[in-house]
């Protein structure tokens, strides 16, 4: 009694699988059809138009500093908009923070010609739009300068003069 090993032709097996494969493919093509037409278009957002009469946090806080003519804190800036009706906040549990953040933020982009200026540590002032704010440098990029003997001359190209060559090769 011999054994046939029984083995399943390659032909047969992609036979079968070719059938499915045009099943997918017929059924992806519906699904992309049928999404395409369900998305709706994409609506554009109208921008806002501004109520002349209601200020921003910005304009109120530029109006409350002309006004004391001194450097306030953002805390007592939000304190005396909500007092004289010039702005009051939306409903925000740290507005003294926003405000904060967005004058820095009007310092930094505008610079000179920013509204205001900080004074010191959490303190602004109306700006005088003359003085550029001074830029902040990161820990680490600050290039150190060495000073010079009188015998360390280099040459254009960067190379150590002749005294520091031969200090280097002293026998």
């Amino acid at each position: 009694m011999s054994t046939k090993k029984t083995t399943t032709k390659p032909q047969a097996k992609a036979a079968k699988k070719t059938p499915v494969k045009k099943a997918d493919a017929q059924a992806a093509k519906t699904k992309v059809e049928t999404s395409a037409d369900a998305k709706p278009a994409k609506v554009k957002k109208t921008v806002k138009e501004k109520d002349p009469g209601k200020l921003s946090a910005l304009d109120a806080a530029a109006k409350v500093l002309a006004e004391a003519g001194e450097p306030l804190t953002s805390k007592v800036m939000i304190d005396a908009m909500a007092a004289k009706g010039y702005w009051t906040s939306p409903g925000g549990k740290t507005p003294q923070a926003t405000l904060y953040a967005a004058i820095l933020r009007e310092i930094q982009t505008k610079g000179a010609e920013a509204r205001f200026t900080k004074t010191e540590r959490g303190h602004f002032a109306l700006g005088t739009g003359t003085s550029a704010p001074a830029k902040p440098t990161a820990k680490g990029t600050v290039k150190k300068t060495t000073k010079k003997k009188a015998g360390d001359a280099e040459i254009a190209d960067g190379t150590p003069g002749p005294k520091a060559v031969s200090e280097l090769f002293k026998i």
